[in-house]
């Protein structure tokens, strides 16, 4: 992970480096309405960027009740570890903040993924943005 870096961001100041990710990856890849991506909770929510060689490559949010959400790794850097850093980077965060009850949204292909890393299954299938999704909890 020598070339891989995770930091948390303040949200205005990165603001150019998310919006590029998500919009790479949720709009643009998942075709995920540009209206539907944005909202109140990213003004108060913590914001990380994972960086590869100094490029902001990947990007997710923690809310304040313990919600991980906008989880995104631009396609050509899957398959390098970026996503699994970033959410142990997110869990170690907010136990830090003494966040108990961890739970995300999980898009049905990213079930075992999130699966592997100490989340359960904890509603039916559900549609979001038009996309398959699972709520899941940490039990880590």
């Amino acid at each position: 992970m020598s070339n891989i870096s995770i930091k948390v961001v303040d949200f205005n100041d990165n603001m150019a480096d998310i919006k590029e990710i998500r919009t790479s990856v949720f709009i643009k890849e998942q075709h995920v309405p540009e209206e539907l991506e944005w909202d109140e909770f990213d003004s108060e929510a913590t914001h990380i960027l994972a960086y590869y060689d100094n490029k902001a490559v990947a990007t997710a949010r923690l809310l304040k009740n313990g919600h991980i959400g906008r989880m995104a790794v631009l396609k050509e850097f899957r398959n390098r570890n970026i996503g699994k850093n970033m959410l142990k980077y997110i869990l170690e965060l907010a136990k830090k903040h003494l966040v108990t009850d961890i739970r995300l949204s999980a898009q049905e292909h990213a079930v075992e993924f999130y699966r592997k890393m100490g989340f359960s299954v904890v509603s039916d299938v559900y549609m979001d943005a038009g996309i398959p999704h699972y709520d899941m909890k940490y039990s880590g």
